[in-house]
């Protein structure tokens, strides 16, 4: 027989940026096998403007067999609602804690990957409060395709982005995610590259805010 117990668990994250001269918060969520100490990395150009804020998922775990590189998810099949709700709930304690120091002009989450999923999620069910939703290269969540709330139409602004060469995104792959996105609104964007944040085209879209 099945049963869940609710404990106490430590979640780690990393921060770049001085929470005192920043005017905007970012949350940065990693894609599968991925830490986020090292996602974080691809935010470092940011100018001082930018509070970066890049959470890591709840399951570390070898890359290769039983030791090395180490990479995260966000979850998994196994227990999924309460992976779910566990995330969700940390993560609205990390915002809660970073607002606690600083208010923000503005709020963006941006998820890649797997990390989309989660960030729709939070962006959706959890407590808080963006101005701005960026979805990188991820699947929307179907659990959510119904359920929109109001933060996804006009009082937030959503983008969806994509390289031209994602290979988990190959052919019409590509074009039937593109037109999705489109018909939930959000504000499409091609750039020519792979699954990887590409700096020009966060650029792009972070000048637009």
């Amino acid at each position: 027989m099945e049963h869940f117990l609710k404990s106490e668990k430590t979640f780690r994250y990393f921060t770049q940026g001085n929470i005192l001269e920043a005017k905007k918060l970012i949350y940065v969520l990693h894609g599968y096998g991925q830490l986020a100490e090292f996602f974080l990395k691809n935010f470092q150009e940011l100018d001082s403007d930018y509070y970066v804020v890049a959470p890591e998922g709840m399951h570390r775990f070898y890359l290769q067999g039983n030791s090395g590189r180490v990479g995260a998810s966000w979850m998994t099949k196994e227990a999924r609602d309460q992976d779910i709700d566990d995330t969700l709930q940390w993560l609205n304690h990390l915002d809660d804690k970073i607002c606690s120091q600083m208010s923000f002009e503005k709020k963006i989450i941006l998820g890649f990957s797997q990390g989309g999923a989660t960030a729709a999620r939070w962006n959706n069910l959890g407590e808080i409060k963006a101005n701005t939703f960026i979805a990188w290269a991820s699947v929307f969540p179907p659990d959510l395709a119904n359920t929109i709330s109001d933060r996804m139409n006009e009082k937030q602004e959503n983008y969806f982005l994509i390289g031209t060469n994602d290979e988990y995104f190959i052919g019409k792959d590509r074009e039937d995610i593109l037109d999705y996105y489109k018909k939930k609104h959000f504000k499409t964007i091609v750039f020519n590259g792979k699954h990887a944040i590409n700096r020009e085209a966060l650029n792009l879209v972070l000048n637009e805010l």
